[in-house]
């Protein structure tokens, strides 16, 4: 089904307002790579260097069963089993993904040098050839070598740990000595020692190499005073992106609106553009409702691309929630409507119509000590309700229809230009269809079939839809507001909330009710 505005993926379930659980300004001499893209990177060498000694363990103990000849497991097994436990213990860490990127990247440089004693170890449990010491590939210069391509770290904490890594060599070789291994000639043990210092060095080129591309990619990825830190969703109109600002500690939603949404072909007046653009976005920025999504700032780049920064959300769109969960009860679903009812009389008192009301752009938060807290967001589809004038297919959709299908009000479906806020109130009921039912009020194979039955098909009422009782009066609401003649439908956002009161749906959804359904449902990080 065609989406018009932006999808957030749920990730953590934080409260908006305080820093995130890991800092996004990256500790002083780290790269500024995601944290969970660092935490991937961990998890996913943790997982293949364990996978590796396993298998090889694993081959070992099976051939010398069937008695082929193979090395006996001995220490050279136990080391390999200690790494695998090792390499098991990392990735289960890093998967959880709830260190600071300092921390977690300094985990990442404890367990190469870890994985480079018992290498070293191992390489050590033979004695050193006294002809050629030098037959074979250091794997432990290997890893020193690698491994920063696997996790990257600044240069002086990449040399720093291949130093330290290539220090085990000799450490382990005077741990076999004193086992009992005979000393070889000093010349031996130098140049086993100096292959993997050398790869300590070699390991530099990496890092400085990574470091400068990704310098280069933060600076792409700069709108204005905000640095994009990771891709958050996507949708019809572009992207959106966790972003930070240069200055604030306070953590932002930016979202990138291709060009290709905003009318942007050739010939087209790019000054007329930005003109209904940033009327818009300074329109969306003067709204005061609590439960409007706030928008901090909003600009264009230099090549061209549209901007819209506002406050990070982070919990459940009431589409992911009716998906994962179920249909919630009436009261709860009155608790959502009455709080979306805010919003929208907000905008609607300040000439402006959202037109893309749908349970994808509501959001239940936890904000601060309120649960189920309520934010509208992508007012990117609004129009200003005093004109009827206004070319819809310059800006902000991407075809004649604007909204989304499954919640289109009949007067848009068929194409009329004076349309009012009845046409949220119109969606709104749409959006207490689903809570109610989990179902869209119409089913259809396409956007057209379904925008043709908004038009002219009769809604079944939800309680026959599910075949479970629904409070009449409640009921009565939501058909009322999907009524095919707008006057027939609320007059307002405040009149649809006078009667949403007024049902009286008992017991009430309290905020202990919501405080036990998040933590039973979406634990804290």
């Amino acid at each position: 089904m065609p989406d018009s505005g932006f999808f957030v993926p749920t990730r953590s379930f934080a409260p908006p307002e305080p820093p995130p659980r890991h800092p996004t300004v990256a500790p002083r001499g780290l790269p500024s790579a995601p944290p969970r893209e660092l935490s991937r990177r961990l998890t996913l060498t943790s997982l293949t260097i364990g996978a590796g000694y396993g298998v090889a363990l694993l081959l070992t103990n099976t051939l010398g069963a069937v008695g082929w000849e193979a090395p006996r497991p001995g220490a050279h097994g136990l080391i390999a089993a200690a790494i695998v436990g090792l390499s098991a213990a990392v990735a289960w860490v890093s998967h959880r993904d709830r260190m600071p990127p300092g921390r977690l990247l300094n985990l990442g440089l404890a367990y190469e040098v870890l994985v480079g004693l018992g290498m070293a170890l191992q390489d050590n449990l033979r004695p050193t050839s006294q002809e050629w010491p030098l037959d074979e590939i250091s794997w432990l210069a290997l890893l020193i070598v690698m491994f920063p391509l696997l996790v990257p770290a600044s240069p002086a904490r990449t040399l720093a740990a291949g130093l330290v890594t290539a220090s085990m060599w000799p450490l382990a070789f005077w741990v076999s000595v004193r086992a009992g291994n005979p000393v070889p000639p000093a010349s031996a043990v130098a140049l086993n020692s100096l292959e993997n210092y050398i790869a300590a060095a070699l390991a530099l080129v990496p890092a400085v190499i990574l470091r400068r591309l990704t310098a280069d990619v933060q600076e792409a990825r700069r709108m204005g005073s905000y640095q994009l830190i990771e891709p958050l969703g996507h949708g019809g109109m572009g992207e959106v992106w966790r972003a930070r600002h240069d200055m604030l500690a306070r953590p932002a939603a930016i979202k990138l609106v291709r060009r290709q949404a905003l009318g942007l072909t050739p010939g087209t007046p790019n000054e007329a553009v930005l003109h209904r653009f940033e009327r818009e976005a300074q329109a969306t920025a003067a709204l005061h409702s609590p439960h409007t999504v706030e928008l901090y700032d909003f600009g264009v780049t230099a090549d061209g691309t549209f901007y819209y920064v506002m406050e990070l959300l982070e919990g459940l769109d009431l589409q992911q929630l009716v998906t994962r969960f179920g249909p919630v009860p009436p009261a709860r679903a009155v608790h959502f409507l009455l709080q979306l009812c805010d919003s929208l009389a907000d905008a609607h008192h300040a000439g402006l119509i959202h037109r893309d009301v749908k349970p994808a752009n509501v959001y239940a938060c936890r904000r601060g000590l309120k649960y189920d807290f309520v934010k509208l967001f992508d007012f990117g589809l609004v129009k200003p309700a005093w004109r009827h004038d206004v070319d819809d297919s310059s800006l902000t959709q991407e075809g004649a229809t604007p909204g989304t299908p499954a919640y289109l009000a009949p007067e848009v479906a068929l194409g009329s230009v004076e349309v009012d806020g009845r046409v949220d109130l119109y969606a709104a009921g749409c959006v207490m269809y689903w809570l109610l039912t989990g179902r869209h009020v119409f089913e259809a194979r396409t956007p057209l079939q379904m925008a043709v039955q908004h038009a002219q098909a009769a809604p079944v009422p939800p309680s026959q839809r599910i075949g479970k009782p629904i409070p009449a009066p409640l009921e009565a609401v939501v058909m009322s507001c999907l009524e095919k003649a707008p006057d027939r439908r609320p007059s307002s956002a405040d009149e649809l909330a006078g009667r949403l009161v007024e049902c009286g749906v008992a017991p009430p959804w309290s905020q202990e009710d919501a405080r036990a359904w998040w933590r039973a449902n979406v634990p804290p990080p």
